[in-house]
């Protein structure tokens, strides 16, 4: 069943009411990268935190939730989202300068948009975050990060509401992060983050910027329905190269394809399935097992469930 079905049924009388928009079987596909995948039983598009906060602590406890920035890092699973699925957008995407060298952004707010403003404010350190495809939400949660630089690097602290709709803020140091990872709880979403630079000029900033947006051009197969980063990099290794030497370079499985171009992407090429995508990455894991003995882990999120799971 969709979204819209028995399942959604179950749970929208007891959705609170919302400021913001709430939408039943919601299709997800054209909101993340691979555009593929099913539908969420519900997108919740906030008007603001307040919104956010007061949606989550009247939300039944046992509705799950999960927080969707620009999809750029995702696989949403064929049968779709279970429970609500939150996105913010523009309305809780504000960047401000608060201090000296000091930015609060929205958890909406893109990286491009973080990036540039801390330029306009002759803030550098920050032009890694030109290079994250996504939203403070989301790199604040992966620890996103290239170019030498992490999230770790730059954050002060950040503003949570818990899945219990309770607001917090946390320091840096309470996120536990380590490589593409951080120890926020379950269903929590970031409604925003501090990030402190160093003195720059903006010229300088801009023309790293220019230099990051180029390289990235070159390497990346970013003009096709792809979703990022694949596989973490294990110790002393680059994911990309071990994926080559297992001789994976443009693999195919249905319609999903293996990056020409940078061999720690996967591609839709134009019909393929969630699971398409998934199997081929499972594929490549392999392969790298079976020629090298390192055991990959996924960078990208998958999430959902398979047409089968939602009819069991």
């Amino acid at each position: 069943m969709d979204g819209a079905g028995a399942g959604a049924t179950n749970i929208s009388s007891d959705l609170p009411p919302v400021r913001g928009r709430l939408t039943a079987g919601a299709p997800l596909a054209p909101l993340v990268w691979f555009k593929s995948g099913g539908a969420a039983q519900w997108l919740f598009e906030p008007a603001d935190a307040d919104d956010v906060a007061a949606f989550l602590r009247d939300l039944p406890a046992d509705v799950p939730v999960m927080a969707l920035g620009l999809g750029s890092n995702l696989i949403i699973r064929d049968g779709g989202v279970p429970g609500v699925v939150v996105r913010l957008g523009k309305a809780c995407g504000k960047v401000e300068q608060i201090a000296p060298l000091t930015l609060r952004c929205g958890g909406g707010a893109s990286g491009i948009a973080v990036s540039s403003a801390a330029r306009d404010a002759g803030i550098k350190g920050l032009e890694f975050l030109r290079s994250i495809p996504g939203t403070v939400g989301g790199f604040v949660r992966m620890n996103g990060g290239a170019y030498g630089r992490e999230v770790k690097d730059i954050l002060v602290e950040c503003d949570v509401v818990l899945r219990s709709g309770e607001r917090v803020t946390l320091p840096v140091e309470a996120l536990g992060y380590s490589y593409r990872h951080s120890e926020l709880p379950e269903g929590s979403i970031v409604l925003s983050a501090t990030f402190r630079g160093e003195p720059g000029e903006p010229a300088a900033i801009q023309a790293e910027m220019d230099r990051i947006a180029a390289e990235r051009e070159a390497a990346q197969p970013l003009r096709s329905r792809t979703g990022g980063s694949t596989f973490k990099n294990p110790p002393g290794h680059k994911a990309w190269a071990l994926v080559d030497e297992a001789g994976c370079r443009g693999l195919m499985l249905g319609g999903a394809q293996v990056s020409e171009k940078h061999t720690n992407f996967l591609i839709n090429t134009g019909e393929a399935t969630s699971a398409d995508i998934e199997a081929l990455g499972e594929e490549v894991r392999r392969r790298v097992r079976d020629k090298s003995g390192i055991e990959l882990e996924w960078e990208i999120r998958r999430v959902g469930t398979s047409p089968q799971d939602r009819q069991a």
